[in-house]
């Protein structure tokens, strides 16, 4: 991890602990999580899953397209780094992809195929309660967490599962896994909606979501509610063919 100061540290905890806000989006909120901890390790990208209502993990957000597809390949061969995490409930830290086939021989050649060499997942956890993981993908080979950073992104793991519990317990009184279960259901929307988005203005996933996100938070408005707009009627947001 490069150097981070003190200050830093502590403004991406606090953000990532204030979830007890007025309309609290949770799939901003994961996605801001992404992006703070790879921010944190100068990762090459980082991919959040969080267990559905029977417990199986779902891809929920991810810093970019390409660790979207490797996390949902990981799912469907249910073999990778989260899943040892998931269900270990303890970090899988600096494993080199490109000697991980006997590991995993399915997961390791796809991340590698993507252009990751390394790999740590973290679970999301509070005692031991599990509700998700943190996968943080290098792009170089493993051994580039030392024993300063793995201290840091398990903490921020956990905050980020402590703010999760609260936000459900104090300020929506729902059962977790509902809420978990919504923001999937939310999350197929986005998708429909970042392909949209990008087949109409000749763009990249990654730069549709950009846009779309841009949008909702500049506009005050949820980015489900903008996303249903979108598959409902995409021409009505016009304001989405540039980047904000």
């Amino acid at each position: 991890m490069s150097t981070v100061s003190a200050e830093r540290l502590a403004a991406v905890f606090v953000e990532v602990a204030d979830t007890l806000v007025d309309e609290f989006d949770l799939l901003d909120f994961l996605h801001t999580l992404a992006d703070r901890a790879g921010s944190l390790v100068d990762a090459a990208a980082v991919g959040l899953l969080l267990a559905d209502e029977r417990g199986r993990l779902e891809y929920m957000a991810g810093s970019d397209e390409q660790v979207r597809l490797v996390e949902l390949f990981q799912l469907q061969n249910d073999e990778g780094p989260c899943l040892e995490a998931f269900r270990g409930g303890h970090p899988v830290i600096n494993v080199d992809l490109e000697a991980a086939a006997e590991r995993w021989p399915l997961f390791a050649p796809r991340a590698t195929a993507a252009g990751f060499r390394s790999v740590h997942a973290f679970p999301l956890r509070l005692r031991s309660d599990v509700i998700g993981v943190m996968n943080v993908f290098g792009d170089t080979r493993g051994g580039d967490f030392d024993e300063t950073d793995v201290p840091i992104m398990q903490a921020l793991s956990d905050v980020a599962t402590i703010g999760l519990l609260q936000e459900r317990a104090i300020r929506r009184g729902e059962v977790l896994t509902e809420q978990l279960q919504g923001a999937l259901n939310s999350r197929i929307v986005i998708e429909q909606a970042k392909g949209a988005i990008a087949q109409v203005h000749e763009i990249s996933v990654d730069e549709a979501f950009v846009r779309i996100r841009a949008y909702a938070r500049s506009h005050n408005r949820r980015l489900t509610d903008v996303a249903h707009q979108i598959v409902d009627d995409l021409f009505s947001l016009p304001g989405l063919g540039r980047r904000s």
